[in-house]
């Protein structure tokens, strides 16, 4: 549970915000001034913070400075109910991820608690990673023919500047291989940032790219930055770009080439050093021959194209792969040859990924140990395991029974995927498919609910 800190003088303001966070099951502290709040971040596990301009013994600008000094990663929100452009400038400048001014909106609040949280957690899990090749295992494991040409091609990648184009299907791990090379280069103490380019409405892609400012469009009430400036000094993955719209991917080019930006809104010129990396799913040559990508930008991002293979392709990787993810759990399981034998046979349309819940689940379902092929069968059922689209569509719906059977057979990721895509097929169809309108009926933003859809294979038409 993650812990946030509030410092505001008006009490009632305090209590709000903690109803609120509360709500949203954040463990919350809070202090009347930057004193009380600087002693607390000296002695408690705290987050995030939310800190208002306006405090009496310490301005908030100054406590923002001194909380920096003090919890140099930590990230702050700063707010407040008589902001000016210049004072938001002035504490984006000193580090504040985000101003939002008052009366506070819900929504914005929470929308920026959760990207912060987000990118500290991004910026946690590169620091534990970059210290050993032990805990990478699982991102480029196994000895398969396939796998040793990956690995080769990301650690000669790393060992330069080029940027780098990984392709596959879902579920193959490109992602991973963008974070092998990260934490194998000189950047990896910088952060490592990334963005599901599919999941941003084409309307806000160049915000999140590259930032803006207060009044830039109708829902800037803050000025903020945008994912090139939060990843200078490290690499910025930009997965499943091929979905970019067109003049996304022109003003992308030239920042590739450039390396300089201006905000939306604002006319100052921002230079940064980025190293990015990207991905996508999709048939780029096809893509480029259909003029739905750019041969130009193509030939920017691709100096280096590492191709993922499926899981079809690298069946003999299964059994240490499956090691790796017991290994992970840390409860001392393992699977017995014939289980693995079981697994290494079975269809995995679902690549990686799916084999990765596969395991999650043989673990929790199962009590002998080691898990045995007679484990797989009852678990997972026999021949191949059904991707997820499959099970969905050929599982019975309708009676409270048919929908506990649905759920209960399953593990407990699983079931929750079930169901999420189960309700939101619902509510879509209840909604006449319309994004905005489902995403109004069910309190989500709909860039949330396209990246749901897209994860969870929905169709979107009836």
């Amino acid at each position: 549970m993650a812990s946030i800190l509030v410092i505001d003088d008006e009490a009632g303001i305090r209590n709000a915000v903690r109803g609120i966070l509360e709500d949203e099951r954040y463990s919350v502290l809070t202090a009347e001034d930057a004193l009380v709040g600087l002693e607390l971040l000296e002695h408690e596990r705290i987050d995030l913070v939310l800190l208002d301009v306006w405090l009496p013994r310490m301005g908030g600008l100054e406590a923002l400075t001194e909380i920096k000094k003090l919890r140099p990663g930590i990230e702050v929100i700063v707010f407040s109910g008589h902001g000016t452009i210049d004072m938001a400038v002035r504490a984006i400048k000193l580090g504040a991820f985000d101003f939002i001014e008052k009366p506070l909106s819900i929504d914005r609040l929470l929308t920026a608690c959760r990207n912060a949280l987000e990118l500290s957690a991004l910026r946690a899990e590169n620091r534990r990673l970059k210290g050993g090749e032990g805990i990478l295992c699982e991102k480029l494991v196994g000895d398969s023919a396939p796998m040793a040409a990956v690995r080769a091609l990301a650690d000669q990648a790393a060992a330069s500047e080029a940027r780098v184009l990984i392709t596959g299907e879902n579920g193959t791990g490109k992602e991973l291989v963008a974070r092998y090379i990260h934490l194998k280069s000189r950047r990896a103490s910088g952060p490592f940032i990334a963005l599901n380019c599919a999941a941003i409405p084409e309307t806000l892609i160049e915000s999140e790219l590259f930032g803006h400012e207060k009044g830039a469009f109708t829902d800037a009430v803050s000025a903020r930055r945008g994912r090139f400036e939060a990843a200078h000094g490290g690499t910025l993955f930009l997965d499943e770009v091929a979905d970019l719209s067109p003049a996304a991917q022109a003003k992308l080019l030239r920042v590739l080439q450039e390396m300089r930006f201006e905000r939306l809104g604002s006319e100052e010129t921002i230079e940064v050093d980025v190293r990015v990396l990207a991905a996508t799913n999709k048939d780029i040559a096809r893509e480029i021959a259909e003029g739905r990508f750019r041969e130009d930008l193509y030939f920017r991002l691709a100096v280096v194209p590492i191709h993922m293979p499926p899981l079809r392709e690298r069946r003999s990787d299964i059994p240490d792969l499956c090691a790796c993810f017991l290994a992970a759990a840390g409860d001392g399981r393992l699977i017995a040859p014939d289980a693995l034998a079981a697994l290494a046979a079975r269809e995995w349309p679902g690549n990686v990924r799916e084999l990765k819940n596969a395991v999650e689940r043989l673990r929790v379902l199962s009590d002998c140990n080691p898990i045995t092929a007679a484990e797989v069968e009852r678990v997972l059922g026999g021949g191949a395991a059904p991707s997820t689209a499959a099970s969905n569509a050929a599982a019975p719906t309708g009676s409270a029974d048919a929908l506990s059977s649905r759920y209960l057979s399953l593990g407990l990721q699983a079931a929750k995927e079930l169901f999420e895509r189960d309700y939101l097929v619902h509510k879509l169809k209840e909604n006449g498919y319309n994004i905005s309108k489902t995403a109004e009926a069910i309190g989500v933003y709909p860039s949330g609910l396209h990246a749901k859809i897209k994860k969870l294979g929905i169709e979107q038409k009836p």
